[in-house]
């Protein structure tokens, strides 16, 4: 029993000392989101070293790991700044506010048809394009609405990564597949995530009717 909690100990402590220094280093005001990415960076390689998993070649594969996948983020979001100067200039921003103001329920039926389109989308996009393409697009709409921004973006988060697990073509099922034992069925990891998928939704639910839920911490800071 000692070396079970030993070991739990040494494999959940360093990381969630990790994301505590990210976070901290955040909310305390001491780095931009961006500058905090370098401290996770950094305290990643610290627990590699730590833990005698840094060498060279692996140095060598995170190195164009990261510029590959950073490369792919800008080159989307270049295309998605040249489609949203493009949509708005053809006059599509007036045409989804239109649509969004003449639909039954006002803001509730728009933020609900939002969500809907955007959790079918997360089945087959990453979140990255719906970030830079879809958000964009209706964001200004909502907000524009009165939608408070925190909570509009914490409501597609969570909308996201329901998605992400709903099956049958949830991300995060595949990259559970392709880490999974050969012993674990796919239909045991799909009825695995109904519990997980129901909690994500009732906490779309509370967040919904509380919306301070969302915004009294981060109001405080």
């Amino acid at each position: 029993t000692g070396s079970i909690f030993w070991l739990l100990m040494k494999g959940l402590v360093p990381p969630i000392v990790l994301i505590v220094c990210v976070l901290g280093s955040i909310l305390g005001g001491l780095a931009t989101p961006t500058e905090a990415s370098a401290v996770g960076a950094f305290g990643a390689l610290m627990l590699a070293l730590a833990n005698r998993k840094l060498s060279l070649k692996t140095l060598t594969e995170v190195v164009r790991s990261t510029t590959n996948v950073t490369s792919m983020v800008f080159l989307i979001l270049i295309g998605a700044a040249l489609f949203s100067l493009v949509f708005r200039g053809f006059g599509g921003e007036e045409v989804v506010t239109e649509i969004f103001e003449n639909m039954p329920g006002g803001v509730i039926g728009a933020t609900l048809v939002v969500m809907l389109v955007i959790f079918l989308l997360g089945f087959i996009l990453d979140f990255i394009e719906i970030t830079f393409v879809v958000v964009p697009i209706v964001g200004p709409v909502l907000l524009a609405m009165g939608l408070d921004p925190i909570w509009l973006g914490i409501m597609i988060a969570i909308n996201l990564q329901t998605s992400f697990l709903t099956p049958p073509f949830g991300f995060a099922l595949f990259y559970l597949r392709g880490v999974a034992p050969k012993e674990v069925s796919t239909s045991q990891i799909y009825k695995g995530v109904v519990p997980f998928i129901l909690i994500q939704l009732c906490m779309l639910g509370a967040l919904a009717a509380f919306p301070g839920l969302a915004t009294w911490l981060p109001a405080q800071f």
